[in-house]
Parts: structure tokens; C-alpha cells; sequence
């Protein structure tokens, strides 16, 4: 690292005013402070410096990915091999989710990364490092044969309107991944709905094995098919058709310790967006109207992005609730219209997006009534 070190002192005045290229001086100091905690004083404003600053945070919440992006590869080959009962080897599944997934992931980087220079460059600021955690949900949110060009399109619709829009990282009111997910929802609603999207070349075969659908437990449950439902087991596995990062709750939960251990994770906000979803499939449970309404708690958690949207998303700390009274209401309601909608709505089988963008929205409201509240308590006590 101090051979790296001195060869980005060396050519660092290159790139500084005055330098030979100095009308990239954000994306060099973008590169170097991704490389380095950056030596800078601050003259305003907060004071406090810390060696975790927000590109490590992120590079953390990356690392917690990981899990999910390795399952996800390797089931995206499963299932493609399963449907057309091909060789399920371990080694064939990898080579063939690989050649799925990585260009998605390529696609998102280089979108999103292109709109942030691009606007770092313009508007001469750093560039804003939010977009590392971005730019790996977005194609662990999407179906395995979604097209590259319109994951291209969602990202720099998610980076555009959903960041720079309002100022850029730190600014931004919706989670920008889930707001790609929701422009292929509603732009292109065939590409990742129905069941023939999440499994890899379903779309262009002509025959698969005989029993195979590519349906996903979420599809089962909305049609009212309960009895073919996985189990408990296999969705806990999550070898499973299904968005790429989203089927494996055992990858899930092992990223959300990973969160927790590193303090980067709220705890308040996934164990309340547990206790809502727990809450209100027991609701349903008490109505029994339907098939759908009879799932117990367990299997409703289990099923679709459920665990990864609470983990991931809900808990992202520009668009979350600030105040801990309000991370408690905040998650709490995600839980509760996660289910509601997904139990309720049959044009949204994945309620988990639609609950987490609600919230992303009402997120300052809440913080605003809790502090409010708490100002109006200490009046109180001063007038006694």
C-alpha cells in the first residue's frame, strides 16, 4: 500500500488546479479517497472525523452483500440447469449464473458511476460514494433475464431522478435501487413479473423439464396454489426461482450479523419490520378470508424480498427515520404494509418495494412527530 501510496502522491499535482488534467481532479480525488481515508480539515460545520467514514460504511454494507451475490450465481445457474434438465454440477451452475449476473453488475456500475462523474465533473464536487451499494442492489433486486439495456436505462433513472435530483448523496428522500426496481415495474411490467422471468433462457425455450413453471413461492401464494408452496426448509435455503440476491435467507441473515456486529445495520429497524410483518399476518390469520390469508407468519417472512428489503433497504440511513422513536414507527409499518399490500393488492405480489418507498416518504413526518412530541414533554415538565 506505501508503493500505492507514493505512485498517487506523484502524479496527484497532475490532477490538481494548475495540473496537466485538471478538469478531473474529482475523479482522480473520487479513485484516491476510495483508495485512502482522505487527510482533509474541516473549517465548518461538523468537526468530528472518523477513520470509518462513508466509503468504508458502504464497502461494509458490500461485504455483507457478498453472500447473497454468491448464492444468487450459483442459483441462477440451478434453476436455468434444472428447467432444461441440463448437468447441475456446482462448477456448471457458477459458470452459467456468472455469465447472467456479471454484466448486470457491469452495467450498473458503469451507468450509475458515469451519471455521478458526470455531475461530480459539472457541478465540481467529490463524487458521492452512495452509489457503491447502488450500483450491487440493483441487479440483485432484478429477475435473472432481465435485459441489460433496461437495467442500464433504471440506473441512470434511479441516479438522475431519485439522487441528483435533490442534491446528491445524503439528500436523496427514496432508496435509489428500489426506485430502479420500480421504473422496470411500471415501465416494463412483463420483464419482471409472471414466471418465466426469473429463471435464466425460460423466456426463449421451447421445452423444460416436465413439472418445471419458474413460478415463485410469492406466485403460488397470490394464485392461491398453497399446496405447492415450498417449505419452511427450502425457502430458508432459497435454491428457489426468484429475484437474483433475494431467495437465500440463510445469505440474507448472514449479512445482516455481519451489519449488526459492524454497527453500520439498525437493529431497531429490522426487528420492528419483523414484528410488523409477524403482526400483521396474524391478522390476516384471525380474517382467514382466503387461502393467502391462512400462510402463517414464518412462511409470509420467508417468502420473496421480505428479509433482504428490511435488511438492505429499510435500514439505509439517508431515507430511514433518523430518531429512535421514529426507526420503531418506521420499520414497524414496513412490516405492516409489506404484508398488506402483497396479501391484499394482487397487482403488487412483491409488497416489500411498494412498503419500503411508502415509508421512504413518510420517513421525515415520523422524525417530525417524535420530536415534537418529545419537545412538547419537556415543556411540561418545566411548567411543573
Amino acid at each position: 500500500m506505501k508503493s500505492l501510496r507514493k505512485y498517487i502522491d506523484k502524479i496527484k499535482p497532475k490532477f490538481s488546479p494548475g495540473g496537466k488534467f485538471e478538469k478531473f481532479e474529482y475523479t482522480f480525488d473520487a479513485f484516491e479517497t476510495f483508495l485512502f481515508v482522505p487527510n482533509k480539515t474541516t473549517f465548518k460545520g461538523s468537526h468530528i472525523r472518523d477513520g470509518v467514514d462513508l466509503k468504508r460504511t458502504m464497502s461494509f454494507v458490500i461485504i455483507a452483500l457478498i453472500p447473497a451475490l454468491l448464492f444468487g450465481i450459483w442459483n441462477t445457474g440451478y434453476q436455468h440447469n434444472l428447467a432444461f434438465g441440463l448437468d447441475t454440477g456446482f462448477w456448471s451452475n457458477v459458470w452459467y449464473g456468472l455469465g447472467k449476473i456479471l454484466p448486470l453488475i457491469i452495467v450498473s456500475y458503469v451507468c450509475g458511476l458515469g451519471v455521478e462523474f458526470i455531475f461530480a465533473q459539472i457541478r465540481k464536487h467529490e463524487v458521492n460514494e452512495g452509489f457503491l451499494v447502488s450500483g450491487m442492489l440493483i441487479p440483485l433486486i432484478m429477475p435473472a433475464d432481465v435485459p441489460l439495456w433496461m437495467v442500464g436505462i433504471a440506473t441512470i433513472f434511479a441516479v438522475i431522478i431519485g439522487k441528483e435530483a435533490f442534491g446528491g448523496t445524503g439528500m436523496n428522500i427514496f432508496n435509489p435501487a428500489l426506485l430502479a426496481r420500480a421504473f422496470v415495474f411500471f415501465a416494463y411490467p412483463s420483464k419482471i413479473s409472471g414466471d418465466i422471468v426469473w429463471v435464466g433462457g425460460l423466456g426463449k425455450a421451447t421445452t423444460v423439464a416436465d413439472g418445471f413453471t419458474g413460478a415463485t413461492p410469492l406466485s403460488f401464494a397470490a394464485s392461491g396454489k398453497i399446496e405447492l408452496l415450498p417449505t419452511i426448509n427450502e425457502l430458508f435455503i432459497g435454491a428457489l426461482p426468484g429475484s437474483i440476491g433475494e431467495t437465500s435467507k440463510i445469505a440474507i441473515i448472514l449479512g445482516a450479523i455481519f451489519l449488526l456486529i459492524t454497527g453500520i445495520g439498525c437493529w431497531r429497524i429490522m426487528l420492528s419490520a419483523l414484528l410488523g410483518g409477524v403482526a400483521m399476518s396474524l391478522i390476516f390469520n384471525a380474517f382467514a378470508a382466503n387461502a393467502y390469508m391462512t400462510l402463517d407468519p414464518l412462511t409470509q417472512i420467508l417468502m420473496g424480498s421480505f428479509l433482504f428489503g428490511i435488511v438492505f433497504m429499510a435500514t439505509d440511513p439517508v431515507t430511514a427515520a433518523q430518531t429512535n422513536k421514529g426507526k420503531w414507527i418506521y420499520g414497524f409499518l414496513i412490516g405492516i404494509f409489506a404484508i398488506l399490500i402483497r396479501v391484499v393488492n394482487p397487482a403488487y405480489p412483491e409488497g416489500t418495494m411498494m412498503a419500503i418507498l411508502l415509508m421512504n416518504a413518510f420517513a421525515p413526518l415520523i422524525d417530525h412527530y417524535v420530536v415534537q412530541a418529545n419537545i412538547r414533554k419537556r415543556l411540561k415538565r418545566i411548567k411543573k
